[in-house]
């Protein structure tokens, strides 16, 4: 045991700098991340999204910080393109830190005896294959460094139940365990693998939406809605040296919506 915590003390790179490899960096929630980021000195960070626009206002909302972001074009549901993404952050800085897993689609499908099978098959290639194979690709320099931390965004829709969700709520209960299986797997290769379950926060999705539904969305919080700024600091924490004996965790921020 005391082998791993010396291990995972020594998070950093002999220049004390992080890497930080961000999937899904376009969105609400990756755009907030990756300014978060950004802004932490001595971090060095890598971008990517399937989106090129997306990426493109990513970058475009960080100011300041240590060195402008790498970026790169990615799908997560093909490993070959994720692994570019973590080859791309050890030959450009040297080394992985901490890779953050936080691309996902949300779909409305309908009861589930109208679900096809494209809608479950999209869902579990994007949330969970997807979260798979940024655990695939990172494990590879983080076990050979000795160290690292892999963060999941799941939801609290994996610990609650959704009507006319089926897909989503199911895939992000399977993140939630992946994080489990996977920081029990990795944890003597001084890997910490934990996921974060949001709840329902203010987006861009919500600009469509009549006040009244909103209202309705913000009555099952009891803090109120949310915004992507109110759970950065879940991702902060995990991916710093003050999480060294937090894994296999489902860190639940969501105002309140799971606790009645």
């Amino acid at each position: 045991m005391e082998q791993v915590t010396e291990q995972v003390v020594s998070r950093q790179g002999a220049a004390g700098r992080r890497v930080v490899v961000l999937l899904g960096a376009g969105g609400t929630l990756g755009s907030a991340l990756a300014r978060t980021f950004a802004a932490e000195p001595g971090t060095d960070l890598v971008l990517a999204d399937v989106s090129e626009a997306a990426l493109a206002a990513t970058v475009e909302g960080i100011e300041g910080g240590d060195a402008k972001p790498e970026t790169a074009v990615a799908d997560v549901s093909d490993l070959a393109q994720v692994e570019a993404v973590v080859r791309l952050a050890v030959e450009r800085f040297g080394r992985l830190d901490v890779l953050i897993s936080n691309a996902g689609v949300l779909a409305q499908n309908g009861r589930i005896h109208n679900l096809t099978t494209a809608d479950w098959d999209r869902s579990f290639r994007v949330n969970v294959l997807g979260a798979v194979n940024a655990i695939h690709a990172a494990v590879g320099p983080m076990r050979k460094q000795g160290s690292g931390s892999i963060i999941l965004t799941a939801s609290v829709a994996g610990m609650t139940a959704w009507s006319h969700s089926a897909p989503y709520c199911v895939t992000k209960a399977g993140v939630i365990h992946l994080a489990k299986v996977a920081a029990v797997e990795y944890a003597r290769d001084g890997i910490r693998v934990n996921a974060v379950c949001p709840g329902t926060f203010l987006s861009g999705m919500h600009t469509e939406l009549p006040q009244n539904a909103i209202d309705a969305i913000a009555a099952k919080h009891p803090l109120g809605l949310g915004a992507a700024d109110d759970l950065v600091g879940a991702y902060s924490y995990l991916a710093s040296d003050a999480s060294r004996w937090t894994t296999g965790s489902a860190i639940v921020v969501d105002g309140g919506y799971a606790a009645p």
